[in-house]
């Protein structure tokens, strides 16, 4: 009986997250392009030199939005990351790109303490926060605003995928982001889940922020990115999933450094959403449709089960894939991707410590409080 339920459950996941996905992307490459609205302010916080840093940042200087300010911060003069803000400025003089260089810090958390920094220098009230290792789509500003006209609408939020820059490790980190947080993402949001904002990219009004108790009221949270669109959802505004899909860096050469970044995600989501995470399992397909398989009578019934399951799993894996060796050397990874996946969701059951960019933080027990 246990080895059928488990069987049932994790196909019945990998083929409705197999569908969503799919759907998802065809519903967003059917939309077209909206025209510009208000003006922009572009919030990114910078820590550091990455290995597509100018890459990524420039694809933010080639918008096609007719009035949109860049804001970059750093906490340190000396910061790598400077001289590719300076190098940005020279190769784009039109263009309205600042510095903000701020050490104050305001909280644990540095990310949001280098927003607190940049936002007395915005110059526009429709704010985008977008993190360092983002590359946009020539239309980001476009589709990620277009909804802030609804005055009923806090915060835009937009998916996101995976980019490996380097080996195995980064190749694995973005099979979690391609394979399973996309998928999972679009399969709640047939279903009605609208409790999603993530930090990778989000825009907002500023009269939302004030509301929402401001940058201020994140400054001691990890997961500032969804208790941003949380406080939001609390001062009565709703939140909205953009169309436009961005891409992120998946940079961890070294399985530590992988490791630490998904045990602060996985740790956040299970306190963020206890129950959901109790059967966030169910999504990692391999061994658990393996074990499910041997607990099972191994029947017709079973052995249906466990192909379907198998099936949809490798099918999620070769979307987007450019040939067929790609594809194959990348199916090969899929065992390895979800024991992994499996582990670190039972090492993330117990425990609220995290590390981020090498800092050890505890994830707070409690909501944030506004800060008068």
């Amino acid at each position: 009986m246990l080895g059928h339920a488990l069987l049932l459950a994790t196909a019945t996941y990998s083929v409705l997250a197999l569908m969503t996905r799919r759907r998802w992307r065809h519903h967003a490459a059917m939309i077209p392009s909206p025209a510009p609205t208000a003006a922009v302010t572009v919030l990114k916080p910078l820590y550091g030199h990455e290995p597509r840093l100018y890459e990524n940042l420039r694809s933010f200087c080639r918008q096609d939005h007719p009035q949109f300010q860049l804001l970059f911060g750093l906490h340190s003069a000396d910061d790598a990351a400077r001289g590719v803000v300076e190098r940005l400025q020279r190769e784009f003089p039109a263009l309205d790109i600042g510095i903000v260089i701020d050490a104050r810090s305001h909280g644990i958390n540095l990310k949001v303490g280098n927003l607190i920094n940049l936002l007395p220098q915005a110059r526009h009230n429709w704010l985008l926060l977008a993190d360092s290792d983002i590359e946009a789509p020539p239309d980001l500003l476009r589709r990620a605003t277009a909804p802030l006209t609804d005055g009923s609408v806090g915060v835009v939020t937009c998916l996101y995928r995976g980019h490996a820059v380097g080996g195995v490790w980064p190749q694995l980190g973005s099979h979690f982001i391609n394979d399973w947080f996309a998928p999972a993402v679009c399969l709640g949001r047939s279903f009605g889940a609208s409790r999603h904002s993530f930090g990778a990219t989000m825009a907002l009004r500023r009269d939302v922020l004030t509301a929402s108790g401001g940058f201020e009221a994140l400054a001691d949270h990890v997961a500032d990115d969804w208790w941003l669109g949380e406080l939001s959802r609390r001062a009565g505004f709703r939140t909205v999933l953009s169309e436009c899909e961005v891409s992120t860096d998946v940079i961890e050469t070294r399985p530590s450094d992988l490791v630490a970044r998904e045990l602060r995600w996985l740790r956040s989501i299970r306190h963020i959403e206890p129950l959901g995470y109790a059967f966030l399992f169910i999504g990692f397909t391999t061994p658990v449709a393996t074990l499910g398989w041997l607990l099972s009578d191994g029947g017709t019934l079973a052995l249906t089960l466990l192909l379907s399951a198998l099936a949809a799993r490798l099918m999620l894996r070769f979307e987007r894939r450019r040939t067929v060796m790609q594809s194959l050397r990348s199916t090969l990874l899929v065992p390895m991707r979800d024991s992994l996946s499996l582990l670190l969701w039972a090492i993330a059951l117990a425990g609220n410590g995290v590390r981020w960019r090498g800092r050890p933080m505890k994830i707070a027990p409690t909501a944030p409080r506004f800060r008068s």
